[in-house]
């Protein structure tokens, strides 16, 4: 008896696992948050600051945001492309080997099984695993572009097909190019920085770009901006954000040409930046103004756009020797970390998640009330917690140049930020489970007034 799987069961299965890993990242968030006021807190060998961090990262950026991205857009593509997924069993499946390497790598981290690399701490065999289910979501990807029902491809598919691309050379030059034992010292730190920048240009920023420029002209039922400026857009952050890496290691040990074509480049990322850009805002500037902000998902795509255009600015001003040589390794970089993954990308990720999820259930949204609480928590929270991170980062960074210093007075002046810094996560922690019960609501609850609307729109 031949068995099949409902069509996009491969899309829900990443997204609900996904929502569980964002919980488990934000509580990992505020365990290291309270650890900076309260070092006492879980003083015990697996709860120590540096485990707690590393869970922290690599919860979030591969067990809640490439999960949901992949979710989102194995549900978006079939719709841009007139066709059905190329193969939902193969989706499923990537969904649960991914789900065991993360769970299994998260573990090895809890126990001190880590490798030496910034953002891929999970060891082996799990990051072969995690490599082998992109190698299934690639396959995926291009299968379904290869029996598209269209001739024309959007840009989304265009950012979708780069990510494939650009995720399998970052992924192994990050994970093991980096372990070759002949690759130790200046030349494993340039490779590591390599992999930790374009995990966040070459990965998250294009699958999350991908996203809004599908949601946002569907949501707000407007024709995208410019087609041509967003190929513009997607042609340059190829050739240039590669480049970009070596920014986080001036005034250090590799050679100076290196650092100056860093420099170059970060600065040569405002030209996507600003496509990109142009383009979002021109489609709200365009949309009818009652769609501009109605529920959730518009907001989470504006507001993501508006910390996109700020964490963009923020990268070529600190790739500035002068700038870079106070902000270098402070807090003002684990703000604009958390400025790109989490308010831009993960913006752009719940937002993709409040618009398929209706579609996944076949009917509306739970509520869009709560939907709307939930943003508005949530940036508000987070607005101040990247602010004090930044002021914080260049109270640190001076405080650092002054040889008169100790490390303990410079912990004593930042002991009000980061205090500030713990009590906004509380309130972006309280945010994410009113997301979290919209979204499960919608998926699996029972409310009064639900259609049998399923949708399959494009």
């Amino acid at each position: 008896m031949k068995c099949s799987l409902q069509q996009d069961t491969a899309a829900k299965t990443l997204i609900v696992a996904s929502m569980v890993y964002f919980g488990l990242a934000l509580t990992l968030g505020l365990l290291v948050a309270i650890k900076f006021v309260v070092p006492t807190i879980g003083e015990i060998e697996y709860l120590s600051l540096p485990r707690m961090r590393m869970l922290h990262t690599n919860a979030n950026l591969f067990g809640w945001l490439l999960q949901a991205n992949m979710g989102v857009l194995l549900w978006i593509l079939p719709r841009i492309l007139h066709t059905k997924l190329f193969s939902e069993k193969l989706g499923v499946l990537t969904g649960i080997i991914y789900n065991i390497a993360v769970a299994a790598g998260l573990t090895g981290i809890v126990l001190g099984q880590v490798k030496n690399i910034e953002y891929g701490e999970i060891a082996a065999p799990f990051d072969y695993l995690m490599a082998l289910s992109w190698v299934f979501f690639g396959i995926n990807v291009i299968g379904t572009i290869a029996q598209r029902k269209v001739k024309y491809l959007y840009v989304s598919v265009w950012y979708t097909l780069g990510s494939v691309i650009w995720t399998t050379f970052v992924f192994i030059t990050g994970h093991f190019l980096t372990q070759m034992p002949m690759v130790t010292g200046v030349n494993q730190a340039n490779l590591n920085w390599f992999y930790v920048h374009n995990a966040v240009g070459l990965i998250f920023t294009p699958l999350g770009v991908a996203t809004a420029y599908y949601l946002i002209p569907k949501q707000l039922n407007t024709p995208i901006y410019s087609h041509k400026l967003s190929m513009i857009g997607f042609w340059v952050i190829s050739f240039v954000y590669v480049w970009t890496g070596a920014h986080h290691m001036l005034h250090g040990p590799i050679t100076h040409w290196l650092q100056t074509v860093s420099i170059i480049f970060s600065f040569s990322l405002i030209i996507p930046v600003i496509a990109v850009i142009t383009n979002f805002f021109g489609t709200f500037a365009a949309a009818p103004q009652g769609r501009r902000l109605q529920g959730p998902v518009p907001k989470l795509l504006l507001m993501g756009t508006v910390y996109y255009v700020f964490t963009c600015l923020q990268g070529p001003f600190q790739a500035i020797r002068s700038v870079n040589e106070i902000v270098s390794k402070t807090d003002w970089v684990v703000g604009h970390a958390h400025m790109a993954l989490f308010g831009a990308f993960s913006y752009y990720a719940m937002a993709g998640v409040y618009y398929v999820a209706p579609k996944l259930a076949g009917r509306r949204l739970f509520s869009d009330k709560l939907g709307d609480l939930h943003f508005w928590i949530m940036t508000i929270a987070s607005i101040p917690f990247f602010v004090v991170l930044f002021i914080s980062g260049v109270i640190q960074g001076y405080a650092w140049l002054n040889p008169e210093n100790t490390f303990v007075q410079t912990l004593m002046a930042l002991k009000s930020a980061h205090w500030i810094r713990f009590l906004a996560g509380v309130g972006i922690y309280a945010a994410y489970f009113i997301f979290l019960h919209n979204v499960f609501m919608t998926l699996f609850g029972k409310y009064p007034g639900e259609g049998e609307d399923r949708s399959e729109e494009d």
